[in-house]
């Protein structure tokens, strides 16, 4: 049972996220002040995931420090499809500590779908309707996958509603990250890009070569990098090459397409889960073995193949590296100062 006085001060507290690690920005400085911090990150208070990331050495800023800075924050809204929502916060949340700005962190709700898996408290606390955050606008949004990969988009029941979000997203955010079910439905919505059922799940880590390693999104990368892939549904090359305006930015010879690239940079889909936590596809390994017989082994994945092993963890530092080139050329070298210039 939630405190009414617990509820008023966290919810006054909304969604906030602040990171913030030695930063000299440009002109979002105030008064062309520059500062330093060594505090790299700030959640609301009694979200689950502030423990859980104390142990990976991200530190937790007091507010009145992080206004102090006289800095305007880039605003980052989380449209949260996945049905685990604490798990995912913390992937997330993970990979923005690493990006050296500081972030203002929104966690956006459906208001025609009740989530089962997460406690009702937990969704008052820290996550808003769209029909709220609809009148603000943010520098960046990512929206994660979803269990409905095989349903056809119109019977998904809340299908009107992201259709609505997606096209709000256009006009109120400087650039969208969409991933795996995410990326999926944003190709279809918004350029007609089917889906491909897969008579087996791809699953596992999948190699991914860049195929234009200029782009600034891949500064820093090796000649390939590491992708995990947890899905029963592809979208394909030749039809992706059919649309003028998408860009196939990085694919593997056996997982396929993995990053595509819309509206310079305004857009991004992504179809495996960088994000991901090392233990993660051995969670949903264990929870289908012996349930369903489209699920292998993960693939690249267990030290020797064996599942009584531990993962082989090889997609982190590309991972952080992703998430901050994305915020860092994507977001904040693109977006206004002034927010309401967003367009």
């Amino acid at each position: 049972m939630v405190n009414k006085y617990e509820y008023k001060d966290v919810k006054s507290n909304f969604g906030i996220l602040f990171l913030c690690i030695s930063l000299k920005m440009r002109n979002f400085a105030h008064k062309s002040k520059e500062r330093n911090c060594t505090m790299p990150l700030r959640l609301p208070d009694k979200l689950p995931a502030i423990e859980l990331l104390k142990h990976e050495n991200i530190f937790v800023m007091d507010e009145s420090r992080a206004h102090s800075q006289e800095i305007r924050p880039l605003k980052i809204v989380v449209l949260n499809l996945m049905p685990l929502k604490i798990t995912t916060e913390t992937d997330l949340v993970r990979l923005l500590s690493n990006t050296p700005l500081q972030l203002e962190v929104y966690f956006m709700k459906l208001k025609s779908h009740t989530p089962k898996n997460t406690p009702i408290e937990h969704m008052m606390m820290f996550y808003k309707d769209f029909t709220e955050l609809s009148k603000q606008k943010f520098d960046g949004m990512i929206v994660t996958g979803a269990p409905i990969e095989t349903m056809e988009y119109e019977d998904v029941e809340y299908w009107p509603e992201i259709m609505e979000i997606f096209d709000w997203a256009r006009t109120h955010v400087t650039s969208t990250l969409y991933i795996c079910w995410g990326a999926q439905a944003g190709l279809y919505h918004f350029y007609g890009v089917p889906k491909y059922p897969l008579q087996k799940k791809m699953f596992g880590i999948f190699q991914q070569k860049p195929l234009d390693p200029s782009q600034p999104i891949f500064r820093g990368f090796d000649d390939v990098f590491n992708m995990p892939q947890s899905r029963h549904t592809e979208v394909r090359r030749e039809d992706i090459e059919k649309v003028p305006g998408l860009d196939i930015l990085a694919e593997s010879p056996e997982s396929g397409v993995s990053i595509v690239l819309a509206r310079g940079g305004r857009e991004f889909f992504v179809t495996g889960h960088l994000e991901y936590a090392p233990n993660t596809l051995d969670k949903e390994y264990k929870r289908d073995m012996g349930k369903r017989d489209d699920v292998d082994l993960p693939k690249n994945y267990y030290y020797h193949d064996d599942p009584n092993e531990e993962p082989l963890v090889t997609w982190r530092a590309h991972a952080n590296l992703f998430y901050s080139n994305w915020i860092n050329y994507y977001v904040y070298q693109e977006t206004p100062y002034n927010i309401e210039d967003i367009k």
